[in-house]
């Protein structure tokens, strides 16, 4: 008789953040990494904190932008460690709709200050406004997007 020894992943809790402004969405290229493609805020919900305050939070740090609204829940998706580069995680994904009710520049960078992992350097991120049905966004970072009113 043959036994698998088959682990369950470790759950990560994740929260996706669109932000609109009027008919646009905010989006950002990590100008140290171009091969993440074109993304939104998004990471990793901290031990004890409410999926709403991450994705403010994560929006904050990854944007610079404050006083962002939040609009609504969209849904979860599970995405396997494998497809995330992260072997042995099950990543569990939150999206919400925010609203950004500031005027902005078109586009700026912004220094993320408080990074995670062991690399302590700020990431740079170059930010822009693109029309919401042209947003073409880097692996499911885009799993939502037709839900946003």
């Amino acid at each position: 008789m043959t036994f698998r020894n088959k682990r369950k992943p470790a759950r990560i809790q994740k929260v996706v953040a669109y932000i609109t402004l009027g008919d646009k969405l905010l989006v950002f290229n990590e100008t140290g990494c171009p091969e993440a493609g074109v993304q939104v805020p998004a990471g990793t919900v901290e031990a004890n904190e409410a999926l709403r305050d991450a994705v403010l939070r994560e929006a904050q740090e990854e944007t610079g932008l404050e006083g962002l609204e939040l609009v609504e829940y969209l849904g979860t998706r599970d995405i396997e460690g494998e497809r995330v580069a992260c072997q042995g995680e099950l990543h569990e994904r939150h999206f919400f709709h925010l609203k950004c009710a500031n005027p902005t520049p078109e586009n700026w960078r912004h220094y993320e200050m408080t990074p995670s992992g062991a690399n302590k350097t700020p990431i740079a991120y170059d930010l822009y406004w693109v029309k919401k049905e042209e947003a073409k966004l880097y692996f499911d970072f885009g799993a939502f997007l037709e839900k946003l009113a």
